[in-house]
């Protein structure tokens, strides 16, 4: 009897759900804006300031977004490990921040917002000293909004 019960409740359910009135695609499907402040990183081989085939494909994809937006500020951070001499790797993070600046500009973002800077190798080491080898990388912080 039970079972019966539960059934027949079921039933109700969907057949009252059946008279409800349809959304319209509208109501469903809605196209947010994908302008807004992001975050992102471009990783380089050690050693390097030239950016990888995925580095690329990665600057492509964020710029054919924010393209469309309307880009306040972008600040580009080039980082390194603590591979070699202070002095090197605080170079080597400055390329790779220029590098990274020069790659979006050229994927179609305006230049007058950028705010290029480098960490070199401050705080490429764990408090116990093992190297982090995944400074190996430039960060991006995108201050973005949909245009009015």
């Amino acid at each position: 009897m039970k079972n019966i019960t539960i059934l027949a409740l079921a039933g109700g359910m969907l057949a009252l759900g059946a008279c409800a009135t349809p959304m319209r695609r509208d109501q469903i499907v809605t196209s947010g804006s994908l302008c807004m402040p992001v975050r992102f990183d471009i990783y380089f081989r050690e050693g390097e300031a030239r950016l990888t085939d995925a580095a690329d494909q990665a600057i492509d994809a964020a710029a054919g977004v924010l393209r469309t937006c309307d880009v306040r500020t972008i600040q580009v951070v080039g980082l390194a490990d603590a591979t070699g001499a202070s002095e090197a790797n605080m170079s080597l993070s400055q390329r790779r921040a220029r590098t990274v600046a020069q790659a979006l500009n050229a994927a179609g973002l305006p230049s007058p917002v950028f705010d290029v800077g480098a960490a070199g190798d401050a705080g490429a080491t764990t408090a116990g000293g093992a190297a982090e080898p995944l400074r190996r990388r430039t960060e991006v912080i995108v201050d973005a909004h949909p245009r009015r």
